[in-house]
């Protein structure tokens, strides 16, 4: 890998994730030139052409190994995504997997120790550690204005009477469908990272919607090393979602409503290079902070996924950590485990 070259990508599967999560970054970052991208879809094809001039479109992951990519990108549907990853590990790619990294924490674990024995990078897409709102309440623990934090409460409520077209309305819980594999990887990841390792995990899982294959309606309360707690909530049926983010201290607590907005601005076509891209038009999030007596407005700090592949960029050059330790996503799989484990047999389950 040549630092004056651009890191040359594949990009396995190009629907929401591939095309909006991982496609429109790597093409606003100079540091990276997708070279390939997989799907069989024709519409799919024809957006690749235009968003990435000159990489070609092929319709099996095996057409990209002897390309000699520096990275591969993982963005299929999770069932697939451990066994898309190995290939593409043994052919000498670092390779990134879309959340979650497996549908099971065995088989994260020895792709993890795959990568490690082959010498290869491997990281998770755990995007929403860029949040604007996550690194605002990052910031606000880190400077101690809420004194010691004992509880976080993490809601994400979008509103679905039932998924989109593709392998995620049809998709199991076995199949790694429902929205604790989906949105429940994000969670987890933000309050451990928040408040430690999980030791203890409560769960209530429900199927609500009439046509639902997996669950859509989650409560999860962790406790953390040091006796902090999280309660964490993900949910497809909550037609008024409460707060996005609620972090409790000794003296003081931050309060946030609604959604971030790089999604929504990358599914559009804003690029994170515009200056508008992270950034809540007009104080629309606000959030409010109340400490030593006293309350006041907090601006929610700029999303930036695009750290995410600028930092890998540095680190497959050799200076610097991988974005994401994987490690961390097999941890979130044991915790998403416990969680099942904890709705099937109706008590705490300790890690």
């Amino acid at each position: 890998m040549s630092a004056e070259q651009p890191l040359r990508v594949g990009i396995v599967g190009y629907g929401l994730a591939g095309r909006v999560f991982h496609g429109a970054l790597l093409a606003a970052d100079p540091a990276w030139q997708v070279d390939a991208v997989v799907t069989r879809d024709p519409d799919r094809a024809a957006q690749v052409a235009v968003a990435h001039p000159g990489a070609d479109v092929v319709a099996s992951a095996d057409q990209l190994w002897p390309r000699d990519l520096d990275l591969v990108v993982v963005a299929t549907p999770n069932d697939t995504h451990v066994e898309t990853a190995t290939q593409a590990l043994r052919a000498g790619a670092a390779v990134v997997v879309d959340k979650p990294l497996a549908t099971s924490s065995a088989d994260a674990r020895a792709l993890v120790e795959l990568a490690e024995s082959l010498d290869r990078p491997l990281t998770v897409y755990q995007n929403r550690r860029w949040d604007g709102d996550f690194l605002t309440a990052s910031r606000l623990v880190g400077s101690g204005v809420l004194g010691e934090v004992h509880t976080v409460e993490s809601r994400f409520e979008p509103w679905k009477l039932e998924n989109r077209a593709g392998w995620k309305r049809r998709a199991t819980a076995a199949d790694g469908g429902g929205i604790l594999f989906d949105l429940g990887p994000h969670l987890v990841d933000q309050v451990s990272t928040l408040l430690g390792p999980v030791v203890t995990v409560h769960a209530e899982i429900a199927t609500r919607r009439p046509a639902g294959s997996a669950d859509d309606d989650v409560f999860l309360s962790l406790g953390h090393e040091g006796g902090r707690r999280s309660r964490l909530v993900m949910s497809h049926v909550a037609a008024v979602p409460g707060p996005r983010f609620r972090v409790l201290g000794s003296s003081g607590a931050y309060e946030v409503h609604g959604l971030d907005p790089q999604e929504a601005q990358l599914a559009a076509g804003v690029p994170p290079t515009d200056p508008s891209y992270g950034v809540d038009g007009a104080g629309a999030r606000r959030g409010v902070v109340v400490a030593d007596g006293s309350r006041h407005d907090e601006a929610t700090d700029p999303g930036r996924y695009a750290d995410f592949y600028s930092q890998l960029a540095v680190a497959l050059q050799g200076d610097g950590d991988l974005p994401v330790d994987p490690w961390d996503a097999v941890r979130v799989l044991e915790v998403i485990e416990a969680a099942r484990r904890s709705a099937d047999e109706g008590r705490v389950i300790r890690l």
